[in-house]
């Protein structure tokens, strides 16, 4: 049933319906009764359009993801699906926008085309222009992920300089003292992409506070790039007994490079980091890691958005999630190695 049949039913216009149902104008209180007579009798319910309609709002929100060029992590694809989630238990629809690259036009639709009521943005750059746009724009916003200067703003971020320095930690608690951290893209890190940057300053904060000798390097977001990142690095370090990563999609190409070099995880080599928890369980063995929230990330986005919304002049508010690491199978006491700084033989 929709507004076209009730008008027909009623004998009004379509546009004297609308006008009943949004309140947006006067209508004669005979019509009013007979369209309501119709709406009752055929028991019709406003769907989320028409009850915006009614409110002002469009009852959708924005969400502005990397472009399709781009493919999205599982830990990406994960906020995703919690912040639809998130919004579809508060009756609410998500636009999709993806933004960078050629689709600048798309993110100003979002930004200026009164289709959304608030945007959550994610992938946040250190310093990044869509951030300032929005600000400028005073559309509601929240980001996953923050600026380097996120005052003012409400944002909902994974505390990656903490997780990657306890991870080093309890590397360095096991006798490692020559470790590394597998970043994400060269391309994200020069960017300026927050994680990547942040990641690297909890490294590099650990390793110096623990004296151990540490090196960092970028690597693709597959497992191509994961298992020819890894050989580079046991080829050019061959004192690295341990790694510390936040390049999830990398795990099953470093864990092929492990197994082609005859190393056998933890005895000969240690592996832990930040990753998605499906990820840390299908490593073998267990990955040792800070399971990320994804689905708490998501719906804490979406509640922070909703505040935006319907207080906008109240204080910006964020959330900072630090999970602890769960200890499972891949890490262990540093190994023993051969005088040619290679692994023990296995004879």
């Amino acid at each position: 049933m929709n507004i076209g049949e009730i008008a027909r039913r009623a004998g009004v216009s379509r546009s004297t319906v609308s006008y009943v149902l949004s309140g947006k104008r006067t209508v004669s209180e005979a019509t009013r009764r007979r369209i309501q007579a119709v709406i009752d009798e055929l028991d019709y319910r406003p769907n989320a359009s028409a009850r915006a309609l009614k409110e002002g709002r469009t009852r959708t929100l924005g969400l502005v993801i990397p472009p399709a060029s781009q493919r999205l992590t599982d830990m990406q694809l994960g906020f995703v699906a919690s912040v639809v989630e998130a919004a579809a238990h508060a009756d609410l629809d998500v636009l999709l926008s993806p933004s960078g690259g050629d689709h600048e036009r798309s993110f100003e639709r979002i930004v200026t085309g009164r289709r959304v009521d608030g945007v959550i943005l994610m992938e946040i750059r250190m310093e990044d222009d869509r951030v300032t746009r929005l600000r400028q724009s005073r559309l509601p916003f929240v980001t996953i992920g923050r600026t380097a200067d996120p005052e003012g703003m409400s944002w909902v971020d994974i505390d990656y300089p903490g997780l990657i320095a306890r991870c080093v930690h309890h590397l360095a608690d096991l006798g490692h003292r020559h470790v590394a951290l597998v970043n994400r893209s060269a391309e994200l890190v020069a960017a300026g992409y927050g994680p990547g940057h942040r990641a690297l300053i909890g490294f590099a904060a650990a390793v110096a506070e623990r004296g151990l000798t540490g090196v960092d390097v970028c690597c693709g977001d597959d497992a191509a790039a994961g298992e020819a990142c890894f050989e580079q690095l046991l080829a050019a370090h061959p004192r690295v007994t341990a790694v510390v990563t936040v390049n999830e999609a990398a795990l099953p190409g470093i864990q092929r490079a492990l197994a082609a070099a005859g190393l056998v995880v933890p005895r000969d080599f240690s592996v832990t980091g930040v990753a998605a928890r499906h990820w840390a369980e299908d490593f073998r063995p267990p990955l040792t890691a800070a399971d990320v929230p994804a689905a708490e990330v998501g719906a804490e986005a979406v509640s922070l958005l909703l505040e935006r919304i319907a207080g906008p002049v109240m204080p910006p508010r964020h959330h900072l999630y630090s999970p602890p690491i769960s200890l499972r199978s891949s890490t262990g006491p540093v190994p023993q190695r051969s005088p040619a700084g290679g692994p023990p033989p296995t004879g």
